[in-house]
């Protein structure tokens, strides 16, 4: 076996690792790479392979960073199948079609500048056409449902608890008459999830390729720390303000408007308006609905017992752009949950710039926002920040939860490697930055002494 790290080596973002096995080339994952711009575009125009060699596609979960060049692979030669779950299939329907469009619109937006400089136009890396043409490659497969792929090779999904159809890679492998078993974690969830079961621990791992995000990282809270939210909100309301979450649309949002119709339900918080202003947030909703397999108990009997976990009477969502201009006149207190996370493009940065300056208003951040990104700022307290060029006053309160991460934490990572049974006799660390995937490294290797550990270069082959 040959194992090429494409991706999300040395970095947490553009997941590709390709396996050669028996003649066979299976790319594990084919995510876009997000980095300084002129760095990105380099990276995700050109793979390291030849796209019309890989003979199949595994893919994770529906994230962009794992999922986003897929329609470029197929763009460049690819024909195989593309096998995912069933939810990381319709997601992909709407995210990547998402990701087309705002590489269309941040190409003509760049193309004027580089008109007036007299350079030549640049093209989107692919289109929406290319993005729905790629669907059509999916193959979808149940949790649990062993399947061959390839000479000698047998996939398996389990649960990764990450993000709505999230998946650990298990490939069984017979190459030379030997059998063995590669584990590719993916990104793996915190478990106890608001929405999501737990991540589903694998047996008889001989080879192991492991998320470290979070090495050396512990979150600040438990997961399911509602009564966090719950004073938070009603603090804000107290004040007769209006409470701003920026959110990342698939996922986060859709744990929230649970949470938050639990919390109504039990009359923790008043029955104010709710809205949820993001197209794309609202389309992941719709899914969300139609996946219940995904679901853990307590959602899962939600589900029959109530017909909608992402439907109340106070929750409004949001599609159409004339409806978002008219929460900048909604003078009562309310809820606004909106696109992006972290406050760098979407609707979120027009709910800001309308309720920043005002104290009786509360911000608040239930996900990660990477330095010096308008989130960041705003988390940081910055007592100005500029919002579509102008500067505004930071006066509105400024909250922080972060038990709605989506990715376990450094203990959290132990005790899934420690509950993943097997020899491991190799174990590759990826999806961090190499503060992070050293950090992890050293711990494992403190527990795992008869593993070998180690935090891959990107490009770097190795073959066993």
């Amino acid at each position: 076996m040959k194992l090429q790290f494409c991706g999300a080596a040395g970095t947490t973002t553009g997941s590709q690792h390709l396996l050669e096995v028996n003649g066979s080339r299976i790319l594990l994952d084919c995510g876009l790479y997000q980095g300084k711009r002129d760095d990105a575009w380099e990276r995700n125009q050109h793979f390291p392979f030849e796209p019309a060699e890989v003979d199949a596609v595994v893919l994770s979960h529906a994230h962009i960073d794992h999922s986003g060049n897929l329609p470029n692979l197929c763009k460049q030669g690819f024909r195989g199948n593309i096998y995912a779950t069933f939810a990381t299939r319709d997601l992909c329907s709407i995210m990547l079609a998402d990701c087309a469009h705002i590489q269309t619109y941040d190409a003509k937006w760049l193309n004027k500048r580089r008109k007036k400089n007299g350079q030549g136009e640049i093209q989107p890396i692919y289109d929406e056409r290319d993005a729905e043409l790629c669907l059509r490659q999916f193959v979808n497969i149940g949790y649990e449902r062993p399947l061959p792929i390839a000479d000698g090779v047998t996939l398996t999904f389990i649960d990764a608890g990450h993000i709505l159809g999230s998946a650990q890679v298990v490939l069984d492998i017979v190459e030379d008459g030997r059998k063995k078993r590669l584990l590719f974690s993916g990104d793996v969830g915190r478990g106890n999830n608001e929405l999501l079961r737990d991540p589903v621990l694998c047996d008889g791992v001989d080879y192991f390729i492991m998320e470290s995000t979070y090495g050396g990282r512990e979150h600040e809270l438990p997961t399911q720390a509602n009564e966090h939210i719950e004073r938070v909100i009603n603090r804000a309301l107290e004040r007769n303000g209006k409470v701003i979450i920026p959110s990342f649309a698939v996922e986060r949002t859709q744990a929230l408007i649970y949470v938050l119709h639990e919390l109504t339900e039990a009359g923790a918080i008043p029955e104010v308006p709710i809205f949820v202003d993001s197209p794309l947030a609202v389309s992941a909703t719709e899914i969300f609905r139609i996946h219940p397999e995904c679901f853990n108990e307590s959602v899962y009997e939600f589900l029959f017992e109530k017909r909608n976990p992402f439907g109340f009477e106070n929750l409004r969502l949001i599609r159409n752009l004339n409806e978002s201009k008219e929460l900048n006149h909604f003078d009562q207190p309310c809820i606004i949950i909106s696109a992006s996370g972290m406050c760098e493009a979407g609707r979120i940065l027009h709910h800001l710039r309308n309720n920043i300056e005002d104290p009786k208003n509360t911000i608040l951040f239930v996900g990660y926002c990477a330095e010096q990104t308008l989130g960041w700022k705003i988390r940081n307290r910055w007592p100005e920040v500029n919002i579509f060029g102008e500067p505004f006053k930071l006066r509105a309160q400024v909250e922080i939860l972060d038990s709605f991460s989506g990715h376990a934490d450094h203990s959290e990572l132990l005790d899934y490697f420690d509950g993943t049974h097997g020899p491991k006799e190799k174990v590759w660390l990826v999806h961090g930055e190499p503060e992070r995937s050293h950090a992890l490294a050293e711990a494992l290797r403190a527990r795992h002494p008869g593993g070998e550990i180690s935090t891959p270069q990107w490009k770097e082959t190795v073959e066993f």
